[in-house]
């Protein structure tokens, strides 16, 4: 095949319509580098360089390399190609980090769907091990929850809403009957104007608030339709997803990802199922005493206890301090024994309930429970405490079998 460099002047003119140029030019060489949807003809005033290089394109594609041979790489050391890296990094780094931003909100929904789906996982599986298709596996426990759920909300909404609906008539004339038989509360409530901020909150906030609440109750409702549909795909799709993660790992240290990430999910499920539980005999436990001392708005407490009794260490306290509080309306011993009784509880809790259910897949030290908890509510508020302590245990297992031992092993430098 004939080439056009041999030919070549950068003096001459154009490239014509045909093969053979009027400056002598013989293009067909150029012709045929064109692919039979790209950029012909030629134009007569195609510039010749372009020409020349079409020729030269012609001539290096072969059958082996059709597309020519790679040329030689950038020189990775050269200033340019320094410089250009480290802007591109600054700028895709940069990029990111307003991603995650923008999208804060979703990115937490996401996480918090993933480690419910990698909470329920632990029943799934029993299931499909027992033989139960996948499918129907995950359709069972999501049957179960929602009947519990949807059970429990039909017998609590009614008296919830009668109790909800009866402090928030009558909860400023509680606190006004309270504050005259205790002296230091009436002082801490003149201190901090607690008696208004209740009449305001009950009283005057609501009605003039009602379009920001029923946007409140839509955006958490429809957040809440959303995390369960994410997290029933993310249970379907979970051997698929657990085997993409892996796949990222090189091959030589894949099977010992595998083994760390699979205990990693394990620590994950049994805390999700084992708080759950937790929360619900507290909450039970909560309503029984309640009901025993006739303590205003059991079911409504009850509820409030198991809800904050999620968030670890503080959820608790917060409840048992509420609680507390709402008993002073009944009298003041009964009060102090209320005190007594979450004290005790959070001790059955800490020494019973948590050894027994989670300890035996979760077990950090309390002071990084105590830190990640800390640390996650400043980040991420209740979500981040929720999710501190599976976060902190994976943590945890990731330093003890990866960077531990490498310190261990390495060789002390000479002085």
């Amino acid at each position: 095949m004939a080439t056009a460099r041999d030919d070549y002047d950068p003096t001459r003119g154009g490239a014509s319509e045909d093969p053979k140029r009027d400056d002598g030019f013989d293009d067909t060489a150029a012709a045929e580098a064109h692919r039979d949807l790209v950029g012909q003809p030629h134009p007569r005033d195609e510039p010749a360089e372009i020409v020349a290089a079409e020729a030269e394109a012609a001539r290096l594609s072969s059958a082996e390399h059709p597309l020519g041979r790679p040329g030689p790489r950038f020189n990775r050391r050269s200033p340019f190609v320094i410089g250009m890296s480290a802007a591109a990094g600054v700028a895709v780094t940069y990029g990111l980090v307003q991603i995650i931003i923008s999208a804060r909100q979703v990115l937490i929904l996401v996480l918090v769907s993933f480690f419910v789906a990698a909470g329920i996982e632990p029943a799934v599986s029993w299931l499909v091990k027992h033989h139960v298709p996948r499918w129907a596996a995950i359709c069972l426990v999501y049957l179960i929850f929602l009947a519990a759920v949807g059970g429990f909300l039909a017998a609590a909404i009614p008296p919830l809403i009668d109790q909800a609906s009866e402090l928030i008539q009558h909860g400023p004339d509680r606190l006004q009957s309270l504050l005259q038989h205790n002296s230091w509360l009436k002082n801490l409530s003149d201190r901090f104007h607690l008696e208004d901020k209740l009449r305001h909150g009950f009283g005057g906030g609501l009605p003039g608030g009602v379009i920001g609440v029923g946007q409140r109750i839509f955006s958490d409702v429809a957040n809440l339709v959303i995390g369960i549909v994410l997290t029933i795909y993310f249970s379907a799709n979970f051997p698929r997803l657990r085997a993409a993660l892996y796949r990222l790992f090189p091959a030589a240290r894949r099977p010992r990802a595998i083994l760390i990430g699979d205990e990693i999910f394990a620590k994950v499920g049994g805390y999700v199922l084992g708080n759950l539980l937790i929360s619900l005999i507290t909450a039970i436990a909560t309503y029984i005493w309640l009901m025993a001392f006739g303590m205003p708005y059991p079911l409504l407490l009850a509820v409030m206890v198991a809800v904050l009794d999620l968030i670890p260490v503080i959820g608790s306290t917060v409840a048992g301090l509420i609680i507390a509080l709402v008993a002073l309306t009944v009298s003041i011993p009964v009060s102090i024994a209320t005190v007594g009784f979450f004290i005790i509880m959070r001790l059955v809790e800490d020494y019973v309930l948590v050894p027994k259910i989670i300890g035996r897949t979760v077990h950090i030290p309390a002071v990084a429970t105590v830190v990640a908890v800390l640390i996650g509510g400043v980040l991420l508020g209740i979500i981040g405490a929720l999710l501190a302590i599976p976060i902190a245990a994976a943590l945890l297992l990731l330093a003890e079998q990866t960077l531990l031992p490498r310190l261990d092993r390495s060789k002390r430098e000479p002085s």
